[in-house]
């Protein structure tokens, strides 16, 4: 009798762990997105350093709840507040096309800046790493919409969607250490890879921890994982086609 009830309480626990990991994984991407942007936007912020940029202080907002929204989503499924998680979502999907809209807004304010300073084409070339990051973050959470009834699927490319956007804080502290001194201007595409590779990390933990509760990883990380790496690596060859120049330079004639 006393194994049953102790077999049983190891499966409660078992059970509860597994219903908070999503939970805890987007408090890791809260604390990745705040740390990574603490040295180069919130301490001068706080310093009152910061040129007035709305539209790049209202996306930076938009970001930042954006990991909010998602813990507390993670935590409403984890709790059991299935209905409320639902009815939540809404909010989820205005926030999420506004920080599309947003993002797309704030490449080209990025490309116009570059043009004052004579850095034409490397603000353009530049302009594919957010771009393609908005596209990619959009498609996973267009599809984790579509999945919403299918929870082990929806889940998973919510987490993914999330990870997905930390390439651009993990950037921040490469640029903080790393960085040469030099003329402000866009960073060459090669070194967006590297953050890239540590936000997924994540990624890994969470394939991880899929192995050692399912015996193998789900097929959204292994698909999707594949799909963010092959985004950031091809950012670097795309970015200098005739192509590319032809199309992001129509869009910078545009706007200005």
């Amino acid at each position: 009798m006393t194994i049953l009830i102790d077999d049983k309480r190891a499966h409660v626990s078992a059970t509860s762990h597994a219903q908070y990991f999503y939970f805890y994984m987007a408090l890791s991407c809260i604390a990745v997105a705040f740390l990574g942007f603490v040295p180069t936007y919130f301490v001068p912020m706080a310093a009152g350093k910061l040129p007035p940029m709305p539209a790049v202080h209202f996306h930076g907002l938009l970001f930042f709840i954006w990991t909010l929204y998602f813990a507390f989503q993670s935590w409403l499924a984890a709790s059991g507040q299935v209905m409320r998680h639902r009815t939540m979502g809404m909010i989820g999907i205005s926030l999420a096309t506004a920080m599309v809209i947003s993002g797309f807004q704030v490449s080209v304010h990025t490309m116009k800046r570059s043009a004052a300073i004579g850095m034409t084409d490397e603000g353009i070339a530049f302009a594919i790493v957010p771009l393609s990051g908005m596209l990619f973050f959009a498609v996973v959470f267009a599809l984790a919409i579509a999945y919403v009834r299918q929870k082990e699927i929806h889940k998973r490319l919510m987490l993914l969607a999330g990870i997905s956007l930390l390439d651009a804080a993990v950037a921040r502290w490469f640029l903080t250490f790393l960085a040469p001194p030099g003329p402000l201007g866009p960073p060459p595409v090669p070194v967006t890879i590297p953050p890239a590779f540590v936000a997924s990390l994540l990624l890994v933990a969470a394939i991880i921890y899929d192995w050692r509760t399912r015996g193998r990883p789900h097929p959204v990380y292994v698909y999707g994982g594949i799909a963010l790496l092959a985004v950031k690596l091809l950012n670097w060859p795309i970015s200098g086609t005739a192509a590319w120049h032809s199309l992001a330079g129509g869009i910078l004639a545009m706007a200005q």
